[in-house]
């Protein structure tokens, strides 16, 4: 089927744009975005993404205020459509790796408003993403990370949230990824991750010297996966990150963490120490459709129909549990947390703004340090 797409000269394949190159159902390409005010009371995220083989295009927007957070949910058929447009939401590049115009337009659900974003610095990119398992490609994608900060506003039910280049981060990421679109195949024995043990800690940060983004994966004896670009805002030389030494300070009978420190050796030969503080509320992903998010429990890129809307407002001010407006309570693993950063280098202390994700399944790793009286 031809589209717009195909009236550029931007081909990569013989056939039209409405094929990617494999037909794993799996395949996504997706825009991330998050925005915090400088004391963690007001957290927003948006998200939307594509899954060509699923005929999915969604997208979703949340805000916490003061521990609250309204969640609005889409989901439409793709089909031939190249538009960034779903339901209410519409996210489009004014000028593409630098800013986007960002509209989440009034209707059925109150949570609406208008975001312009802008880049502080060049986008970064990950080392690829790959993983097999039993002779499967499980995983097949690439991603790449920014700095920026977003001014406009957003309105819930009266009360309208305005900011001013607050500080902000966004991610753009493509391929084929597990938990996308459909449940993964058996395909032979699984070791859980009760025993085998997970973690996850994915950092964006800015200070008034530096900035960058940091990535460390670990699942059992399994080789880490880490990546990485530190800049020093100054000169703008930027080093890739080496290696990284987590340890963190968790809320008793909790995963989820009051402090954390990064040891963090760059490719330079320097090292930094990154001390991280948890700020306000972290945001519950599964309000934006991942981790089994959306009512059908099926998460991102499942087909709905031609158009689902979903809106709901949940107590995220426990830092594990989320408590839904029946009163039921459940602890979300995948939740996202804005810091406080400070950052040492060569004797000088500097502090800012980040955005963390730690996520620990299973039993603790034995690579993982847990500060004494933290479960």
């Amino acid at each position: 089927m031809l589209t717009a797409m195909d009236d550029t000269l931007w081909h990569q394949l013989p056939t039209t744009f409405d094929h990617v190159w494999t037909s794993d159902p799996r395949f996504f390409d997706r825009y991330w975005f998050a925005i915090y005010s400088g004391d963690g009371r007001v957290a927003i995220q948006v998200t939307m993404g594509a899954y060509r083989n699923m005929n999915v295009l969604d997208a979703a927007v949340v805000m916490i205020v003061d521990g609250k957070q309204h969640n609005l949910r889409v989901s439409r058929s793709l089909g031939g459509s190249v538009e960034t447009v779903c339901g209410p939401i519409r996210i489009q590049p004014i000028e593409p790796l630098k800013s986007f115009d960002i509209r989440i337009e009034p209707g059925e659900a109150t949570l609406h408003g208008h975001i312009r974003w802008e880049c502080v610095e060049p986008a970064r990119e990950e080392h690829p993403h790959y993983t097999r398992l039993q002779s499967r490609t499980v995983e097949d994608y690439r991603r790449f990370d920014q700095i920026g900060v977003a001014s406009g506003y957003l309105e819930i039910a009266g009360n309208r949230i305005e900011f001013d280049r607050w500080w902000s981060c966004r991610d753009h990421s493509w391929g084929v990824r597990r938990g996308m679109g459909v449940p993964e195949p058996v395909t032979g024995p699984k070791l859980a991750l009760a025993d085998k043990g997970h973690v996850m800690s994915f950092l964006f940060f800015s200070t008034d010297t530096l900035s960058g983004t940091i990535l460390l994966q670990r699942r059992g004896d399994d080789a880490p996966y880490t990546t990485g670009v530190i800049t020093d805002r100054a000169t703008h030389h930027t080093s890739a990150v080496a290696d990284v030494t987590l340890e963190v300070d968790l809320h008793e009978g909790t995963r989820r963490f009051r402090t954390a420190s990064l040891a963090v050796a760059l490719e330079n030969g320097a090292t930094l120490q990154i001390d991280v503080l948890a700020q306000g509320s972290a945001v519950a992903m599964q309000g934006l459709g991942y981790s089994g998010g959306f009512n059908d429990g099926r998460g991102l890129g499942a087909w709905r129909g031609e158009l689902v809307l979903e809106h709901d407002s949940w107590d995220v001010s426990h830092p594990a549990k989320v408590v839904y407006p029946d009163g039921t309570a459940k602890e979300h693993w995948h939740r996202i947390q804005p810091v406080a950063i400070t950052v040492a280098r060569d004797g000088e202390t500097s502090h800012g703004t980040g955005s963390m994700t730690l996520t620990i399944a299973g039993r603790l790793p034995d690579h993982l340090a847990i500060k004494p009286g933290a479960a």
